[in-house]
């Protein structure tokens, strides 16, 4: 997810690809966890946002967007820093896909053992 915030003075928006925020995020949920990091600072009405995203759900987009937000702020002010880490902001969730390995149907899943 790439984000780029823009300083406006009056009537900030906020864009995913293109679209208006509103209508990417049309989940409420969603749209609240990609703006927490702008509420949580209190700069929500400072900046514009335009956002790209590809790859994943619609809930990891918005953690993306969450992240790449919080250090697009961390950029502009690094007092926020601390903040937004305790938070929890900052941090990569870091889990991925297990691979597949031979001789199971999946990461893990062994086939069905037969005695006889």
């Amino acid at each position: 997810m790439k984000v780029k915030l823009i300083p406006v003075s009056s009537h900030p928006e906020a864009s995913v690809n293109g679209k208006p925020f509103l209508q990417y995020f049309p989940y409420p949920g969603y749209a609240h966890i990609a703006m927490a990091a702008l509420e949580a600072t209190g700069a929500a009405s400072r900046f514009s946002i335009v956002a790209h995203a590809r790859g994943g759900g619609a809930h990891a987009q918005a953690v993306a967007m969450r992240m790449g937000t919080a250090r697009a702020l961390v950029k502009q002010d690094q007092n926020l820093r601390p903040q937004l880490r305790a938070l929890g902001y900052l941090t990569r969730d870091s889990r991925a896909k297990e691979r597949k390995k031979p001789g199971l149907k999946r990461a893990r899943r062994a086939p069905q053992f037969s005695k006889r």
